[in-house]
């Protein structure tokens, strides 16, 4: 078996000095013919983030911040995988298992990384502790790219258990939201006897017999998302599901490029009211790009996609009986109903829908997040004691 390494981010200056020449050279298309983001990501905030990609961001400073929390690299099942493990000094802590998504990464768990850790600097009650375990995606970041097919959501599910194991952790929690949300409810159904509970922010079920009959404004609410998802929101998918090695050249040769094919969601999935900088900052957005773009990420994080889209969230026959709290932010792609959920999920301990939010909800919403992993995991552990 491997061992378990600690892990820098470090990139050459010649990789930066690089970028900000594709940047420079970029070849922009003209301008959309409307004005506002219908038909994707406007020419003029492109060429705005493209300003101050070239001259006012530092990555120095960022690889710098990101370092700053304890990482490491250890290979499973041929795969390296990255990952982040902050540990609190709390006893008792419980270890926790968080997974990202696309077009996320690891970026988006950093602003609740050390309140988690910590709870008793950060609002919370010593017994609110956990050892936080933030791995990276095969295929993305800074985790090795899977050379051959077969590396979807349950494959990952399968090498996220033996990571916790591996680390030392013979019991956890598991959380997630997007691809991460797949793979959480996967470690959940697969219950090899370590995880105790489950938390998602985005969880899928099929609407059930009585909503597609007569549905309540609940019921109107999720099929409205899903319908515009189907209608406006999904080409990107549809082309990472079906062909993400055409669209990989694109992502992986321009900035740009990979850029707006990431922002557009942001703008999108965020409750940003109407501009992703409402909610992120430019740095912030650029950081969650530059682990895509440094790691030339486009076509093999795409490739997830092609690998488990069509099975996103598992079998619905197949029950969940782990105990699983869910969290509902008002700008989520779909806000399934709690009635369809349960079709699903049989062991539903904790359940809440939020005044504000969206699919990036520990990114966006920070403190809002810690509270319902705090509020969920703390009844988990009650019904377990």
């Amino acid at each position: 078996m491997s061992e378990i390494k600690p892990f820098k981010i470090e990139i050459a200056d010649e990789d930066i000095n690089k970028l900000r020449s594709r940047i420079e050279s970029t070849r922009w298309p003209e301008k959309e013919t409307v004005n506002d983001w219908n038909q994707g990501t406007p020419l003029s905030y492109m060429k705005e983030v493209s300003e101050y990609w070239i001259n006012n961001y530092n990555w120095k400073e960022r690889e710098k911040y990101y370092n700053s929390f304890d990482q490491y690299i250890t290979t499973i099942d041929e795969l390296d995988i990255h990952f982040v493990h902050v540990k609190s000094e709390i006893e008792n802590a419980t270890p926790l298992i968080m997974s990202h998504g696309w077009p996320g990464s690891i970026v988006e768990f950093h602003k609740i990384i050390r309140p988690l850790v910590d709870p008793l600097n950060y609002g919370g009650k010593k017994e609110d502790a956990f050892h936080v375990v933030c791995p990276t995606l095969p295929g993305y970041g800074f985790s090795s790219k899977p050379s051959k097919n077969g590396t979807g959501v349950d494959k990952i599910a399968e090498i996220w258990n033996q990571l916790m194991n591996k680390i030392g952790y013979k019991n956890y929690f598991a959380q997630g939201g997007d691809w991460g949300s797949a793979i959480t409810i996967a470690i959940g159904k697969q219950n090899k006897g370590n995880c105790l509970g489950l938390h998602v922010n985005m969880p899928f079920a099929p609407p059930t017999k009585e909503a597609m009959e007569n549905p309540s404004e609940r019921d109107k609410i999720a099929f409205e998302g899903l319908n515009y998802y189907q209608e406006w929101g999904s080409g990107y998918s549809k082309q990472q599901s079906t062909r993400p090695q055409t669209l990989g050249y694109s992502l992986v040769d321009s900035p740009i490029g990979q850029a707006a094919w990431i922002i557009e969601k942001f703008y999108e999935w965020t409750d940003c009211d109407g501009h992703p900088e409402n909610i992120l900052t430019k740095e912030e957005l650029i950081d969650n790009i530059m682990f895509y773009w440094l790691t030339k990420s486009g076509a093999s994080s795409a490739r997830l996609y092609w690998e488990s889209f069509g099975s996103f969230g598992g079998n619905p026959n197949e029950k969940l009986t782990l105990p699983i709290g869910c969290s509902i932010f008002p700008k989520e792609i779909s806000r399934t109903p709690k009635a369809w959920a349960e079709q699903v999920y049989s062991n539903i301990v904790y359940w809440n829908e939020l005044e504000k939010g969206g699919h990036f909800a520990a990114f966006e919403q920070p403190e809002i997040f810690i509270n319902e992993i705090r509020n969920c995991f703390r009844t988990m552990r009650d019904n377990l004691s």
